[in-house]
């Protein structure tokens, strides 16, 4: 049980120094253990949210606590039944024992208010906590530790102030089936009038968008895939195609939302670099070592004026919080607000493994630490109603198998990773592995049989040129399956197959 908040030092308007009572209502608190002694059936109206540590009196506390156990048994909580657990307690004792529970009990008229009182003793426990956290804001602001900045503590202070906040509600619990079936209706109905149009946010990969239905508010979406699949690139290009899609939409409830792109491997220059070398169809590794003719500079130039204003904003801090994602998340919502736009569309994070978990999770085990991880970003993605798309990295498994596709099985620390998910795609090249089987003169000891080998594997690379697969391998709203893209690794570009009828020059 926490202990009550210290008294708070004021200065009263004859600049005299005051103490002031932590907010109380120990009437509240005795009208209530008296409703509930008198008819148990006044504890159901604050059982969903009120907890012993809620009470500001020690003795109240102690006898709610008892009184709640006793009736999560099944039996009865009388000053009678309660003698039992509470005679010797030396808190009850002090305040005058049984006499005292007793006189708890006799002294209730009604138990009509309990509901009331027990929400005002919530209300009450929140505002001395509220306390609490203020005192440690200023004490934490005052310490010179070097290891935490004044924003680390401003994140801080603002994960404690929303813990609060989701600490508990008096409010909630069940519904009748009628108000989930009105609101099913209504949004099949919005569906209807969409006439076939998307219910999330566009991937603007046309055959992802129809398996996927979209990038739905609430989901965690999982990309995972092997190093050089292309999932960064994949990722860059949702990214991208969903802020495009914010910025020109006519679509009343999108237009003006943002995306969140959360780069821990890259910085943000170099993921800039990336979307800018994709626009402009020019080689990224070109654009960093200048080797750019004087029409290339040209189209470089007249694809950032049209990045220029993209509602895409990227955070390359390094090893970030699931605190301080969640926190700067909200930040940004808000900010998106007040500036006239729709709030946050879309949070990319790339990727998973490299996100900080929390202390004890990391002090217990990897496994257990990114199960708090993905908890953490499923939590965000409720907490805010936005997609949350991460990236994840997949076990060496993969490479020790004949078929090289990606299974759930795979994702590394899967176990955790797949529960909370509720869409799990990997991405898959066919062409990277197969390059790598070229067959070699050297281990065929006939001429004919090299060539044999050679026109078979020409072939079939032929087949998988710059064609990627993505693999839906979960998906809690709708089917699995597989999806082939365009990728072009020159560009780092995806793009929707069917639509591309011809390959770049320089590698037709």
């Amino acid at each position: 049980m926490n202990p009550p908040a210290m008294p708070v030092l004021a200065t009263d308007s004859s600049d005299q120094d005051v103490f002031r009572s932590p907010p109380h209502n120990i009437e509240a608190e005795r009208a209530l253990i008296g409703a509930i002694m008198l008819n148990n059936r006044a504890y159901e109206s604050v059982s969903d949210y009120l907890r012993a540590e809620h009470f500001s009196d020690a003795v109240h506390a102690k006898v709610f606590e008892s009184a709640s156990r006793l009736m999560e048994q099944g039996h009865q909580a009388t000053p009678i039944t309660l003698k039992t657990y509470l005679e010797q307690d030396p808190i009850v004792q002090e305040a005058g024992g049984m006499a005292y529970l007793t006189s708890l009990a006799n002294s209730v008229v009604t138990i009509i208010n309990a509901g009331d009182y027990g929400r005002l003793i919530y209300d009450l426990f929140l505002r001395r906590e509220l306390i609490n956290v203020g005192q440690d804001m200023v004490n934490e602001a005052f310490d010179s530790d070097l290891d935490q900045t004044a924003l680390n503590q401003i994140e801080d202070s603002e994960q404690k102030l929303f813990d609060l906040s989701s600490k508990g509600q008096t409010e909630g619990g069940f519904q009748q089936f009628e108000h989930a079936l009105t609101y099913a209706i209504d949004i099949a109905e919005a569906a209807h009038r969409r006439e076939g149009a998307l219910a999330g946010t566009t991937t603007g990969l046309k055959d992802l968008d129809s398996k996927l239905g979209g990038l739905h508010p609430s989901d965690l979406l999982i990309l995972a895939g092997r190093p050089a699949m292309g999932k960064t690139a994949l990722a860059t290009t949702i990214a991208f195609n969903a802020a495009q899609h914010f910025q020109n939409t006519d679509r009343e409830e999108d237009r003006g939302k943002l995306v969140a792109f959360f780069s821990l491997e890259m910085s943000s220059e170099q993921l800039a670099t990336r979307i800018l070398a994709e626009r402009a169809r020019l080689s990224s590794h070109d654009i960093r070592t200048g080797r750019l003719a004087h029409d290339d500079f040209g189209r470089l130039v007249s694809a950032s004026q049209e990045l220029y204003s993209l509602p895409l904003f990227i955070d390359d801090t390094a090893a970030i919080t699931i605190s301080a994602m969640r926190t700067r998340c909200r930040r940004l919502a808000r900010q998106a607000r007040s500036d006239k736009h729709n709030g946050l569309g879309l949070i990319v994070v790339d990727y998973l493994q490299l996100l900080d978990g929390s202390t004890s999770a990391r002090a217990e085990n990897r496994v257990q630490e990114i199960s708090a991880i993905s908890r953490g970003l499923k939590a965000i993605a409720k907490e805010l109603d936005v997609p949350v798309l991460a990236l994840s990295q997949l076990s060496r498994a993969v490479e020790q198998r004949e078929d090289k596709r990606p299974q759930l099985s795979d994702l590394r620390e899967s176990g955790s990773i797949e529960q909370d998910a509720d869409a799990v795609m990997f991405v898959y090249r066919e062409e990277y592995y197969l390059e790598r089987k070229q067959p070699q003169r050297e281990a065929y000891d006939r001429e004919d049989s090299y060539q044999e080998k050679m026109l078979k594997w020409q072939s079939d690379m032929e087949t998988v040129h710059n064609v990627a697969e993505v693999i839906i391998g979960k998906q809690r709203h709708g089917p699995t399956g597989t999806v082939k893209l365009l990728f072009e690794p020159s560009f780092t570009h995806f793009d929707n197959l069917a639509d591309m009828s011809h390959l770049p020059e320089e590698m037709g």
